[in-house]
């Protein structure tokens, strides 16, 4: 394989890419890293944030938590194979009881909008006796549709039960801190939060005349990230809660380090048949609620796969099929190219209302990074 360097043009171009709606008056802040080799090669922010600060990095906390998860099934504590209530029983009601670990991993369990209280609920046995009043929306294993919280709390319960740890101070002592991530905190208690740049709506969101024109919905979706929810991050008791699905904080540096330690399994931290499993080998083929395309999971992460396809899963034009990551509300973007052994993160405090044009600067973003490597 030919070997690969940074493009300074290229580099320029994202820079570019990125300050512009900061120029704009689009965005408050945002910060970008890229990585190669374990390493960072460029670091930035943008706009009203101090460099030392941290971000909430939403859905891309999703795998840090299954990294930690993916830990214990190496260990062969449990099976993605299992059932979820024969290791927390009070999850198994209201026809739960068949749910496996692989359709949690997969979002295909089948209660996609169960809620959990963070500032009531995150600890036990308040989150147990949540689990139990929850319902089925349909099947299990019949159709994907993204859990956006509630199955990652299952996920952190999964780590208690088999570990014997907070779930928190598991992914601190087991992932963080072998990996040198000093940034990045799950529930952390709010006098160690350090400064967190604030989340704030920007602009207007779009019109339905501009919903029409593209052939996107115009009616709401039910989801569970109202901007009630994401806004209530900016609560220091909130983010101490250490939301599985969404809440950790960070700078965009311990992101894309991150991923270079999925890339190359840095320590030899994770089993290599369970780290492909996570983040290379897709085992989730089902339609996506609103694209109807096969949603492309790996066992944890999503897989950008070919053509345009890619696009609609949030990693842009220019990254390979195999690219691998997790992105998250606000056009947070997180992913690595084992083509390129490039790994990029883009975070922001702004909630772009106009999800048409938050959607295409994800898409811009993401090319500009995925074009930053030329043969030398």
């Amino acid at each position: 394989m030919e070997q690969l360097s940074i493009d300074p043009a290229a580099l320029s171009a994202l820079i570019t890419r990125c300050q512009r709606e900061i120029d704009e008056g689009l965005l408050p802040s945002c910060q970008i890293a890229v990585a190669r080799d374990g390493e960072v090669v460029h670091f930035e922010t943008f706009g009203d944030a101090d460099a030392e600060s941290r971000y909430i990095i939403f859905s891309a906390t999703k795998a840090f938590v299954v990294g930690a998860f993916w830990l214990l099934l190496g260990e062969g504590k449990v099976s993605v194979e299992d059932r979820v209530a024969d290791v927390i029983p009070e999850f198994g009601t209201n026809g739960k009881d068949t749910i496996t670990i692989r359709q949690l991993l997969l979002h295909e369990a089948g209660f996609p909008l169960a809620p959990l209280d963070p500032l009531t609920e995150a600890r036990n046995p308040a989150r147990r006796e949540r689990f139990s009043a929850w319902h089925l929306n349909w099947e299990p294993g019949t159709r994907f549709e993204y859990h956006a919280t509630s199955a990652h709390w299952v996920i952190a319960d999964l780590i208690e039960a088999l570990s014997g740890e907070d779930f928190r101070d598991f992914l601190r002592e087991r992932v963080l801190e072998p990996l040198g991530l000093r940034k990045f905190q799950l529930g952390a208690p709010p006098e160690a939060q350090g400064e967190v740049n604030l989340l704030e709506v920007c602009g207007e969101p779009a019109t339905l005349a501009e919903l029409a024109a593209l052939g996107l919905p115009t009616e709401v979706a039910e989801t569970a990230l109202s901007d009630e929810m994401l806004l209530s991050l900016n609560r220091a008791d909130v983010r101490a809660s250490g939301l599985p699905g969404g809440g950790g904080m960070s700078d965009a540096a311990d992101v894309a380090l991150y991923y270079q330690a999925l890339l190359h399994n840095t320590g030899e931290l994770w089993d290599p048949a369970v780290l492909a499993a996570g983040s290379r080998e897709v085992h989730g083929t089902l339609p996506e609620t609103l694209t109807g395309l096969s949603s492309n999971r790996a066992l944890g992460l999503v897989i950008a796969g070919e053509g345009r396809d890619k696009v609609l899963r949030g990693f842009g034009h220019t990254v390979s099929p195999r690219t691998f990551g997790h992105g998250g509300a606000g056009g947070q973007l997180a992913f690595a190219d084992p083509d390129t052994g490039i790994s990029f993160c883009y975070l922001t405090s702004g909630l772009d209302a106009h999800v048409i044009r938050l959607s295409r600067r994800a898409t811009s973003i993401a090319s500009h990074a995925g074009s930053l490597t030329t043969p030398q």
